[in-house]
């Protein structure tokens, strides 16, 4: 099938590439960039149909974020995570989607997941309080996803809650040394009500299910939020370690190392074995998340549950995809030599962004690969983020 958000994004790789430098110095992505990337379809891909929506295939949007973050990862970092919250919100009551996009449907959602905040329920909802961090790309965004507790009778649940931008306030935090054009600044909310239909719980996440599929049934809407969710934040990392790798090529077919007696690099056959080892890694990154999504989806689509240890391989997967991504991009940065370093650069910026990305907490990786471990064995696993 052909991926025509794809095509229209390659076509503004060349103004991405030349904003670059201005998203990390103004610290988020320059509009021009969302208002096009909006314009392509990007945020309208796992958006529901009823709403302008593409609902495309997972796989066909993580392939045009790792596009966009071959020229800039800052930009299809924001991208990546907003472009996934249309198809959150599709698991929420109508009602919250109509509140979103029912006067635009152009409108996006940013989030901070980390439970930071605590509901307090009252009478039809909850009153929220909190301050939440890294919240990308907030600055473009009119509502927000937010994690936080609410007390039970047994202890503490956690809720995924939707908020409006007259609700909250965005405080500049951002000065970081990668993905520095995210823009991911903080929330902060003062006794906040939140409307019942606004409130997803964790467990119903966890069991792959939600209100919003009685009336979105695609079954692009029934596969595992710790899938879609973990690979929305590698697919930018695999695509920041593919531009240094294409960058590295061609910067390397022309030089010459003076302090070898004016070696070619390009007859290096070192050199040539890192570049091996540097393709390889990326493409086994792609690959797995590529066969993995398609499977999950294949299951839905199929109207069957899809298998618990299929869901623990997409994690398994996706944090070694991180893992990958880094271990190609540090064997090109090293065998880059002394101009990698030099600003601009875009070897020297995806190297700081792809190592920026996998401090995330989705790429713990130990955990993770744990958790798949654990399964093996025939134990019990339990994590939302499955």
């Amino acid at each position: 099938m052909t991926n025509k958000v794809l095509d229209r994004v390659r076509d503004l790789l060349p103004a991405i590439r030349e904003r670059a430098v201005q998203a990390e110095e103004q610290r988020r992505v320059p509009d021009a960039s969302i208002a096009e990337l909006t314009e392509a379809g990007v945020f309208r891909m796992l958006q529901p149909a009823r709403f302008g929506g593409l609902e495309e295939s997972p796989v066909a949007f993580y392939e045009v974020i790792r596009t966009i973050a071959t020229v800039c990862p800052s930009t299809a970092w924001v991208s990546s995570v907003l472009g996934a919250h249309p198809w959150q919100l599709a698991l929420f009551e109508d009602q919250a989607q109509q509140d979103v996009w029912a006067e635009n449907s152009d409108t996006l959602v940013s989030s901070s997941y980390a439970p930071t905040g605590k509901l307090t329920v009252v009478d039809g909802g909850y009153e929220l309080s909190g301050r939440w961090q890294f919240s990308s790309g907030c600055d473009h965004a009119q509502w927000v996803f937010l994690g936080a507790l609410v007390p039970t009778a047994t202890g503490m649940d956690y809720y995924t809650v939707l908020v409006p931008r007259t609700d909250y306030r965005i405080e500049d935090t951002w000065d970081v040394s990668g993905l520095a054009g995210t823009g991911s600044n903080d929330i902060v909310i003062e006794q906040a009500f939140v409307p019942a239909h606004r409130a997803y719980s964790a467990a119903d996440q966890a069991n792959l299910v939600g209100p919003g599929q009685q009336v979105n049934t695609s079954p692009l809407y029934k596969i595992s939020f710790g899938a879609l969710f973990s690979n929305t934040i590698t697919a930018p990392i695999i695509g920041a370690a593919q531009g240094a790798y294409e960058a590295h090529i061609e910067r390397q077919r022309e030089r010459v190392r003076l302090s070898y007696g004016g070696q070619k690099v390009s007859e290096d056959p070192f050199a040539h074995v890192r570049i091996a080892r540097a393709a390889s890694e990326i493409d086994a990154a792609v690959l797995q998340m590529e066969r993995n999504m398609g499977e999950q989806l294949r299951y839905a689509q199929a109207g069957e549950e899809i298998p618990f240890e299929l869901r623990l391989a997409t994690r398994r997967d996706q944090v070694r995809g991180t893992e990958r991504a880094l271990e190609a991009i540090d064997l090109l940065f090293k065998n880059s030599g002394g101009h990698a370093i030099r600003r601009p650069n875009i070897i020297e910026r995806n190297w700081r962004d792809a190592h920026a990305g996998s401090v995330h907490v989705i790429n713990d990786v130990e955990r993770a690969l744990a958790m798949y471990g654990k399964g093996a064995m025939g134990l019990e696993v339990a994590d939302r983020m499955l």
